[in-house]
């Protein structure tokens, strides 16, 4: 499992309400509330994330409230990782349970600059900053959350397993 992408960094503590206001939280359909993703700090995201981007934090990503949305919607607009210094714990587990891959690294967080091209191995959790030439070294996924990632989230990969039966 890899990723490969340019960056969206943003700085420590950024809460699920900047990550999507409260005030869309009435909009059911997914893509059009990714809309809206990280628009109070970075109104430029929405219009320049592409496919395969990865977004860097600092401490304390996704703090505040409990809501999947966050990381539901950082995953809609495209993202394919999230690294961060630390992640708000219920921010970690929403991430996993919906299948956006999230790498704790304070190295990589404090050394990657917003517009680096970064690639991702999730297997050895090795991050490459290919416009710097520098590695930064996460602690790999174990199987099991590989699994759910691969299948696009915990819903997903219960299903399949089912249907494995």
């Amino acid at each position: 499992m890899n990723a490969k992408g340019f960056v969206h960094k943003y700085g420590d503590n950024v809460d699920t309400d900047v990550i999507i206001p409260a005030r869309y939280l009435n909009i059911a359909d997914k893509k059009e509330l990714a809309t809206h993703c990280m628009e109070d700090i970075d109104t430029n995201f929405v219009k320049v994330v592409k496919g395969g981007d990865v977004m860097v934090g600092g401490y304390n990503f996704g703090c505040g409230s409990s809501r999947e949305h966050a990381p539901m919607v950082i995953k809609e607009s495209g993202i394919s990782c999230v690294i961060a210094k630390t992640f708000a714990r219920i921010f970690y587990r929403n991430a996993i349970n919906i299948g956006l891959a999230i790498l704790e690294c304070p190295e990589a967080s404090e050394k990657i600059d917003s517009g680096d091209e970064v690639a991702i191995d999730f297997d050895t959790g090795v991050i490459t900053n290919l416009t710097k030439g520098e590695t930064y070294q996460a602690n790999p996924f174990p199987d099991f959350i590989k699994k759910i990632i691969q299948a696009g989230g915990l819903m997903a990969d219960i299903k399949n397993r089912q249907e494995a039966k």
